[in-house]
């Protein structure tokens, strides 16, 4: 019953991060708040389905690849932003 709290807690939070990274790139217009959302995003949508479901520890290895692919997508952003800036 805790562990559902927690895992509640932390979607949450990964959902408000979300929210802001959309509120920013509504703002500025750039494609590094987008990308930051979408990760943010997918950690979410990744840690509800793991409080939703009772998904034994040994099976958990696509939950792992979402979370793979939402960090990978911060160092992209950062990289493609960086590259614009300079031209």
């Amino acid at each position: 019953m805790f562990e559902q709290f927690i895992s509640g807690a932390i979607v949450m939070g990964f959902a408000i991060a979300c929210l802001l990274f959309v509120k920013y790139y509504r703002r500025t217009r750039q494609k590094l708040f987008l990308t930051f959302a979408a990760s943010f995003f997918l950690l979410a949508l990744n840690y509800a389905w793991l409080a939703n479901t009772q998904i034994p520890v040994e099976e958990r290895s696509p939950l792992f690849l979402i979370r793979l692919l939402a960090f990978a997508l911060i160092p992209l952003a950062i990289f493609q932003s960086s590259r614009q800036e300079k031209e």
